[in-house]
Parts: structure tokens; C-alpha cells; sequence
């Protein structure tokens, strides 16, 4: 049977040719000029005499660079994410990498100059009809820049990043990238990618999930050696960076990036440590359906059937705009534009990097989608998440791109968001008991991610970064810190953990987001938040939730609360509640499989 969307995405629209874009290297020059520019205006501009047409000059060519470096970003994101072997692609990579350090440099000599401003001016700056608009953008660069070094330092910083810093990361790209798996089927042998062998820890087939984690771990343990020097030396230049500016805390930065409070973070977390047990619980009830005493950490995914539902893609497209247009017509319209034009890449190949994501072009006002799609209910959620991520930036098209930088956590609300809808109609829609039992099982899984998993990443970064202070870390501790992270967090509820997690995960060997992890979590209960708002009052909630996200890059997350969902996230009530939905599902689970 024909399908109805393709699986392959379609980058020719942005620039015809891919890695060969003869357009995309002139996009490239483009910027290169742009920024020589920028550099001349802010190197002539004098603080004590700056007046509104110089600075609104300057802003003006800060919004296109800024535009453009993304569109060169996102493009070679998807290069090098559809074809791990494309050394085009990769030497694209240290190219834009090399820009963004040039725009960096330039606008820590901006973000000085702005900090010279004396007061009274400054003030007066900010009433002016063009700089109002991102006063509290320009207001929040000005106050970090005055927790940071001399400009020629940072300047240095950004220029010694390079080379020093993010090819750290693109080490970990490579190394993985080259990592193949060979993976009997039907008495063939076939080399699988990472992520295509992740996939199978879904399965429904307990051996088929052991495998699967076997050969992972066997993999990862492989080039453990190597990710270990990655991850050290990422970390330890991010340590001497946050040293020499006299930082001594190290979620100050991941802080300040998601514009929230240490407060904030911490009301979080005890509100889930005091309340885990009934998923522990949870824990116990599936070992028990699986027929195994304990479970070990490649059944934390499975279904609890052997007779789970293959969803196909066009299954899975039609259900996820239907229930899209329950809430938003307008969000549902955005992901069957994004079906239609082929803007997701989902095919079940070797080649492709791991994982997913959802990356925009600011410029051409268009999304990628890329994840490797194999029909499970995972899968289906995965690609609700993607798109809830990619309807989050179409609302902010229409924003200056000044204000279009809405931080990790605040972006994990939407894609949650957008999960929780197609997740609640699946198990609501459910045709009899045991396929309700398996979705409700499916979504109290998410929970059980973002409560524990999650959590356990939070613990294992912040104890590393806190050993990585004093020295070295080897492979043998950091196996030794992720397990004991791992067994804080569920709890001891599992008999076999996953030590080598700390080398197959992405997000730990990431430079542009320092602890990509709690933001999920944040994300995960944020999106509750909305999500009650929806239930109560469904005509008027797509006019709530776009202006939700149109103020998510410019105020913090505590003001973000307090004027839409009228909550202190400071206060443990928000959270606890949260939580409460969440529970519901568990007893719901506990109660349906009491036989």
C-alpha cells in the first residue's frame, strides 16, 4: 500500500543540494560579510556617547546575524543527523562553529559597551519606542555581562571554544557516528546503527530487549576510554571557564539559561523525591506482568504485551492532528503542513545519527523533524513531542528573533504538551481492557522518565562536575557515579542498572546546554499545568496558550507562572499537584491489572 507522507524529509527547499548547496555556501559568505559589519559598529560605538539610531543600527544587524547563524546552524544539524558519513557536512560544522565564536566575541564587546551605559541613560533606552520591545532581552545580557570577565578574556574564551571546547563535542559525534552494531534477523546478519538498535529496546520480546542492551553496552564500553576523555575535557573547560569568572557553583549557568531559581529547582525535586512511591509501586506491578521477580533496566520501556499495536506513520500523522485539533486548530494545522511538506525525517535506516529532535529556520520560517520511526507507541509519542517543539516556534515566527530565545525548559512544556494530548486520547480511545492497560502503561513510562531518569542524569552531572573540580575522572568512577545515581533515583528498584549511560547518552558530552536534563522535568510538570487549563475550558484555550508562548523568551519562568497559570513555582503546591495527575494514572494501572 502506498503511503500517504513520506518518511524522508525534503531540504531542498531550504537549499537545493544539500552538503553541495551552492546557494547554502553563499548564505554562508552572506553572514561572513554581516558580521564584519557588526564588528566595525560595535568596535567604532562609544558607550558614554551611544545614542538611540546607533544602538537601534547595531540591534539591527544583531537580529539577522543572530537569524542567520541559526538557519547555517539547523541546516547542517540535519546534514550531519541524516547522514553521519557525510565529511561535507562536518567540515561545515567547524565553519559555523567559527561564526558563532566571531558573533560571540562581538557581542561580548556589545554586551561592555552596554554595561558602561550609566544608569539614567540606560533607563531612558529602554522607553524608546524601538528598544522597548526587548528591553528584558538586552536588560538580562547586560546584568550577566557584569558576572563575567573583562571583554579581551571572553573574547579569548570564545576564540579558545573552538578548538577547545565544542571539538570535544563533535569527538563524541564522530566516535558515535562510527559506531555500528551487528544485529542477527531471520538468520541474516544486518549492521545496525545506535539508533536503531535503541528501538529494540521496546520490544516486546524480553530476549530481543537484553540484546539489544547487551550489544549497546558492549559497544559503548568498546570506546568507553574515548568518551571518557570527551567528557573530561568538556567539563574541565567549562570548569576553568566558570573558575576564572569566579563562578563556584555549577548550575549557576544552566540557572541563568533557563531563567529559573536554585529555589525554583529545588522545590522541584524534594516534591518528587517525597512522592515516588507509588511508582515504585508501578515498578513492582510490571515485574510482576512481565513474570520476573525484579526489573532490570531494558524493561523500563517494554510493553507489558507480547501482542503490541505497530502504528504506522500515516496512522500515527492522521491521530496526532486529530487530537492536535481538540485543543488548537491552529497547532493542528502546523503538524499536517509539516506531514505534507515533508519536513520529518523518519525512516527506519542505517546511516542516521540517534535520537531525535526539532530544529527551525528562523530565516525560511520553516521546521525539521528527525527521528527514526520503527510504530511503536514511543515512537508515536516522540513524534507528537517533535512537532509540539517545532508549533512552539511557528507562534514566535511572528516575534522579533530578539525575543524568539525561549530557554530549554520552557521549550520541553510545549513538546510535552503536545504528548500528553495524542498520549490521554490514545488510552481514552482505548478499543478494550488490555490495550487500555498497555497505553496507560506506555504513559505512567514517561512519568517514570522524567521523575527518575532524568533525575538520575541531574544526580550523576552534578556529583561529576563536583569530582571533575578536584581532577580527572576515570571510566571506572564515572560507571560507579551513574549507577549510584541511577539506583538514588528509582530507588534500588531495579536488579540490573545501566552504568555505561553516562557514555551512550548525547546530552552529557553537549557544549551549547550545560545539564540538559532537569528541564525535561520542569518541562514534564509545567506542561500539567496547561494541560488542567485545557481540560477546564477548551474554546478559549489556543488564545491562552500562543500567548503563553509568545512571553516564554522574554521573562523568567517564575513571572512566565505567575501571569498565565496565576502560580508560585517557588511553593510546592504547583508541583505536588502535578504529580497528583500523574499518580492517577498509576492507580488507574494498579487497579486494571489488580488480577
Amino acid at each position: 500500500m502506498e503511503l500517504k507522507y513520506k518518511q524522508v524529509w525534503n531540504l531542498d527547499t531550504l537549499f537545493a543540494g544539500g552538503s553541495s548547496s551552492k546557494e547554502f555556501a553563499g548564505y554562508m559568505e552572506e553572514l561572513e560579510k554581516r558580521l564584519e559589519m557588526l564588528k566595525i559598529e560595535v568596535g567604532q560605538s562609544q558607550a558614554q556617547k551611544l545614542d538611540e539610531d546607533t544602538l537601534e543600527k547595531i540591534v539591527s544587524l544583531v537580529r539577522v546575524c543572530t537569524m542567520q547563524l541559526e538557519e547555517i546552524s539547523s541546516f547542517i544539524g540535519c546534514l550531519t543527523a541524516e547522514n553521519i558519513q557525510d565529511k561535507q557536512a562536518k567540515l561545515f560544522v567547524g565553519k559555523s562553529n567559527s561564526y558563532q565564536a566571531m558573533f560571540d566575541k562581538i557581542m561580548t564587546n556589545f554586551d561592555n559597551k552596554l554595561t558602561e551605559i550609566p544608569t539614567n541613560r540606560w533607563e531612558s533606552f529602554l522607553e524608546t519606542p524601538t528598544i522597548k520591545p526587548i528591553a528584558f532581552v538586552l536588560e538580562e545580557r547586560r546584568k550577566l555581562t557584569k558576572e563575567k570577565l573583562p571583554a579581551e578574556q571572553e573574547a579569548l574564551l570564545a576564540d579558545l571554544a573552538v578548538d577547545g571546547y565544542q571539538a570535544w563535542e563533535e569527538m563524541y559525534d564522530a566516535i558515535v557516528g562510527k559506531i555500528t552494531i551487528d544485529w542477527q534477523d531471520a538468520n541474516v546478519v544486518k549492521q545496525l546503527s545506535v539508533g536503531q538498535v535503541e528501538n529494540k529496546l521496546n520490544d516486546s520480546d524480553r530476549d530481543v530487549r537484553k540484546s539489544a542492551f547487551d550489544k549497546l553496552e558492549a559497544a559503548f564500553t568498546k570506546e568507553a576510554d574515548l568518551f571518557t576523555e570527551t567528557l573530561n575535557h568538556l567539563a574541565g573547560f567549562r570548569l576553568q571557564t566558570y573558575a576564572h569568572r569566579g563562578w563556584t557553583d555549577v548550575l549557576k549557568e544552566p540557572l541563568s539559561y533557563n531563567r529559573m531559581s536554585q529555589k525554583t529547582l529545588h522545590t522541584m525535586w524534594q516534591a518528587i523525591s517525597e512522592n515516588k512511591s507509588i511508582f515504585y509501586t508501578y515498578l513492582q506491578r510490571k515485574a510482576e506482568l512481565l513474570g520476573v521477580e525484579k526489573l532490570n533496566w531494558y524493561d523500563l520501556e517494554a510493553p507489558i504485551t507480547k501482542h503490541s499495536k505497530k502504528v504506522s506513520f500515516d496512522e500515527a500523522a492522521e491521530t496526532i492532528v486529530a487530537q492536535f485539533s481538540e485543543f488548537s486548530p491552529k497547532m493542528a494545522q502546523f503538524a499536517q503542513n509539516a506531514f505534507e511538506k515533508s519536513w520529518i525525517e523518519a525512516e527506519d535506516r542505517s546511516g542516521k545519527r540517534p535520537g531525535g529532535f526539532c530544529t527551525s529556520f528562523p530565516d525560511s520560517k520553516e521546521t525539521r523533524i528527525f527521528m527514526t520511526y520503527a510504530g511503536n507507541a514511543t515512537n508515536v509519542a516522540t513524534l507528537a513531542h517533535e512537532l509540539g517543539h517545532g508549533y512552539h516556534q511557528y507562534i514566535m515566527d511572528d516575534l522579533d528573533v530578539l525575543n524568539q530565545s525561549y530557554a530549554m525548559n520552557v521549550a520541553e512544556t510545549a513538546s510535552t504538551f503536545a504528548e500528553m494530548i495524542v498520549a490521554d486520547a490514545a488510552v481514552r480511545n482505548a478499543k478494550n481492557k488490555d490495550e487500555k492497560i498497555g497505553l496507560l502503561e506506555d504513559k505512567i513510562q514517561r512519568s517514570v522518565a522524567f521523575f527518575m531518569n532524568i533525575h538520575a542524569r541531574f544526580l550523576f552531572e552534578k556529583n561529576f562536575y563536583e569530582e571533575r573540580k578536584r581532577g580527572f575522572v576515570s571510566t571506572e568512577r564515572l560507571n560507579d557515579l551513574m549507577e549510584d545515581a541511577q539506583k538514588e533515583a528509582f530507588g534500588n528498584q531495579l536488579e540490573v542498572y545501566d552504568p555505561t549511560f553516562w557514555a551512550s547518552k548525547l546530552h552529557f558530552h553537549i557544549t551549547d546546554v550545560p545539564f540538559y536534563n532537569f528541564p525535561y522535568t520542569f518541562g514534564y510538570l509545567f506542561s500539567m499545568g496547561i494541560y488542567a487549563r485545557a481540560l477546564e475550558d477548551t474554546a478559549t484555550f489556543e488564545t491562552f496558550y500562543n500567548e503563553l508562548l509568545y512571553d516564554t523568551g522574554r521573562m523568567s519562568v517564575e513571572d512566565l507562572a505567575k501571569k498565565h497559570l496565576q502560580v508560585d513555582l517557588q511553593d510546592p503546591t504547583f508541583w505536588v499537584e502535578g504529580i497528583n495527575l500523574c499518580k492517577q494514572d498509576v492507580e488507574e494501572f494498579l487497579q486494571l491489572t489488580q488480577e
